[in-house]
């Protein structure tokens, strides 16, 4: 079964909210059918000519191509041409952009775990911080284990940086089926008992189908019975970008290597600008924001980062940052962002095929650009 527009749009925006993203940014479906096959889809930066090569139904871009208020859409402005035809091919356009950038397991936190950040957090909490619940469900003894593996996989059990967090205690249920039921314990007109566990885990509020979904469908009894809890913990922090530790330091340079070893940039790939005592000096604490974050250096500084990995960062503002003490490491927009595509297109693939739908999901990079560091 494949999936349609929604299909794929309702499984994004469970990872990543539109109320996260920032308002000056416009995320969601911008063109095509929602009702429609989403068919093969295809996960890029940009809304360009390779995302539209069949096949492909449906293109998910991170940056979105109707940002402002469009007077007119015409094929003779850059832009604009791509949306035209993706329209007549019939292929649906949905953009995730700071959204997904702020949202757990997103562009962000990718990049922090791959440059090894520990105990990443936003750099600064934003107004989008969330409620988190606490489910618990009732499992006959042998299943526990799959019903754990199916929350987590949904996104439930997360605390920190730690996954599958959950909480079991073992004890005795009891039930009478009645006329018209199918049990998979006991037999219908006796009260039985069975050994069961007890289940709990922690999830964010806006993952509450997901989860209760996923539970449903690994849970061996006909009627399955769940609670959920309010909780009084903090709210999640939302905000752009993150910051972390390193688990050792590292020199300035030593840590620009590393940022471009783990991007994929050649030689000369990565800028570093810094204090001019710096250069030897190691640095821990560190913050990252995927595409341009020269603004969010000062609240970094704030922070208590010592350096700042980020694109885009300007002649200005980088000497702003350095004169505060600031080292900011430039490796480009586009290699922060990309980093994340191919977690991204493989998350969409499998919450989507947690709902039964067998859509493909890859990743195509920008063509017939010439873009280098020489």
């Amino acid at each position: 079964m494949l999936a349609k527009v929604i299909d794929v749009a309702r499984v994004i925006e469970e990872r990543a909210p539109l109320s996260l993203a920032e308002k000056w940014d416009n995320p969601g479906l911008q063109l095509g059918d929602p009702e429609a096959p989403a068919g093969d889809v295809v996960v890029g930066l940009d809304l360009g000519p390779e995302l539209l090569e069949p096949p492909v139904g449906m293109v998910v871009v991170h940056h979105p191509p109707i940002h402002k208020p469009l007077s007119a859409i015409r094929a003779d402005r850059p832009g604009q041409r791509h949306l035209l035809r993706a329209a007549a091919l019939g292929v649906a356009v949905y953009a995730a952009h700071t959204n997904l950038d702020i949202a757990p397991g997103g562009v962000n936190d990718a990049l922090a775990d791959g440059l090894g950040l520990v105990g990443a957090v936003p750099i600064e909490a934003g107004p989008g911080s969330e409620r988190l619940l606490k489910l618990v469900v009732f499992v006959p003894a042998g299943h526990e284990v799959a019903v754990r593996e199916a929350m987590a996989e949904a996104g439930a059990g997360w605390i920190g940086r730690y996954s599958h967090c959950t909480f079991q205690a073992r004890g005795t249920g009891t039930f009478k089926p009645l006329e018209g039921t199918n049990p998979f314990l006991g037999t219908v007109g006796q009260v039985e008992t069975a050994d069961e566990y007890r289940l709990e885990t922690i999830l964010p509020e806006r993952l509450t189908e997901a989860v209760v979904r996923a539970v449903l469908r690994v849970h061996p009894y006909e009627e399955v019975a769940y609670d959920l809890y309010p909780l009084a913990n903090p709210p999640i922090p939302r905000g752009l970008g993150r910051i972390g530790d390193l688990a050792s330091p590292a020199t300035p340079m030593e840590l620009a290597r590393r940022v471009r070893d783990r991007l994929g940039l050649p030689t000369g790939g990565v800028r570093v600008a810094g204090p001019g005592d710096a250069a030897d000096r190691p640095v821990r604490r560190v913050a990252v924001c995927g595409g341009s974050g020269a603004d969010l250096a000062a609240a970094a500084i704030r922070a208590g980062a010592q350096a700042l990995i980020t694109g885009d960062v300007g002649y200005h503002k980088a000497i702003e940052a350095v004169e505060r003490g600031l080292v900011v490491i430039d490796a480009g927009h586009e290699a922060t962002e990309h980093y994340y595509l191919d977690r991204w297109a493989a998350t969409i693939e499998a919450d989507l095929g947690a709902r039964g739908f067998e859509n493909r999901v890859t990743v195509r990079r920008r063509q017939g650009w010439l873009w280098s560091n020489v």
